[in-house]
This record gives C-alpha cells, structure tokens and sequence, in this order.
C-alpha cells in the first residue's frame, strides 16, 4: 500500500511541475458585438500561452491574426475557445476576415506580444 501511495506522489509531482504556471498563461473574453471587438487590445509576454474565449452576441463573426496563422469563426450567439502560443514578439493587427458581412472589415484590433 505504501509503494502505491509513494508511486501516485510521485506522478502527481511530474503532473504538477509539466502544468504551465499560471503566470505564463493570459485569458481574455472577447466580445463581438455591433461589428466592435471588446477588448481590442490584448498585452502579453512572449511564450505566454493565451486562451481566448471569443463571443458573438448579435451576428456571426472571425477573428484571424495573419503571423500566427490563427482564423476562428464563431456562429451569431455563440461561444469558441482556442489557445495559442505566444511565440513571436512584436505588434499583430487582429480582425474580422468574414467577406459576407460589409461591416466585418470595421472589426480590428491588436495583439502586442512583449520580448521576455
């Protein structure tokens, strides 16, 4: 029973420490609405791991950020998580890419990524 006790601490350690600290990790609702993106400014670290939760509340919309290669789209009253990794520093134009909707190219917003 001890060795059993003393095999599942030891694996819950190695569980622990290969889980990102929370520091390295941002989260960020963004809102769609009215054709804005709320927030549209979101700061982080390089190598940060960032989960977004993007929400529509009126039309369908995306969310694309060229230099990471990241495009979501989201249905009208809907919800979509994803998480990337903030790798490269720099300043990233973040927008609407859907061609349907006139208004979408109105939706913009940044993403500034800090040199660590």
């Amino acid at each position: 029973m001890r060795l059993v006790l003393a095999m599942f601490a030891v694996s819950a350690a190695v569980a622990l420490s290969a889980q990102e600290p929370a520091q390295n990790r941002r989260e960020f609702t963004i809102v769609a609405k009215d054709h804005v993106f709320t927030p549209n400014k979101l700061d982080v670290s390089q190598d940060d791991l960032v989960k977004i939760t993007l929400r529509s509340e009126d039309v369908p919309v995306s969310f694309a950020i060229d230099a990471y290669r990241i495009v979501k789209r989201v249905a009208g009253h809907t919800t979509v998580t994803f998480e990337f990794r903030a790798d490269q520093a720099g300043t990233f134009p973040f927008y609407c890419n859907l061609t349907v909707d006139r208004d979408c190219k109105d939706m913009k917003g940044t993403l500034s990524v800090r040199a660590r």
